[in-house]
């Protein structure tokens, strides 16, 4: 999440305070985010340091200055908005490394440890959908991260079960089979990066 830039844009509609910048934060982001209000002076100090906000008001205390966005900041704020968010390489999702470092982890119960992830993912789930029902129809922005939030978790489930059923394909496949398969795994990852 860029900050930097979630500033910009609520500076964009007029000057503001340190705290005000905070509260408008957590309340256009469905109070899902805390931001912790050093972190929004120190961000601030960032930009008017690039040219991106100015300062305006006589005190020497950031908390007593209002800012606003400079054409620059503008500026840089449009070329965010437009440029796509880099998912050309996998993140490092630790689901997924607990999966793999679990297939050689002598004794691991990998159809155990993916029910856990399951069960938890299920009740995650269940959480956000009742947010959803109970208080999203009445906030846009909350509704907008409830509803990436269970797309993101529906993907997540949908990994688990893929996943599942692979490991269960691979135990009835010769082991010879499956080790052979590894090197050509690290050749294709590492070709990509």
């Amino acid at each position: 999440m860029s900050v930097r830039h979630a500033i910009l844009g609520l500076l964009s509609d007029g000057p503001k305070y340190g705290l005000q910048l905070r509260q408008a934060f957590e309340r256009q982001t469905g109070e899902v985010w805390p931001l912790n209000v050093g972190q929004v002076y120190t961000t601030l100090q960032r930009l008017e340091r690039d040219g991106l906000v100015e300062s305006e008001g006589a005190g020497e205390d950031d908390r007593q200055k209002g800012f606003r966005i400079t054409p620059a900041g503008e500026r840089e704020l449009d070329s965010w908005l437009r440029t796509p968010v880099d998912l050309s390489s996998p993140p490092r999702d630790e689901l997924v490394i607990k999966v793999l470092v679990g297939l050689r982890v002598p004794g691991v119960d990998l159809d155990d440890v993916i029910q856990v992830h399951r069960r938890y993912l299920a009740e995650l789930r269940q959480q956000w959908t009742r947010i959803k029902e109970d208080e999203a129809h009445y906030d846009l922005s909350l509704a907008l991260v409830v509803d990436a939030e269970l797309f993101r978790l529906d993907s997540v489930m949908r990994w688990l079960d893929a996943a599942d059923a692979r490991l269960k394909r691979a135990a009835l496949d010769p082991p010879d089979r499956v080790q052979s398969a590894l090197p050509r795994l690290r050749v294709k990852t590492q070709g990509r990066r």
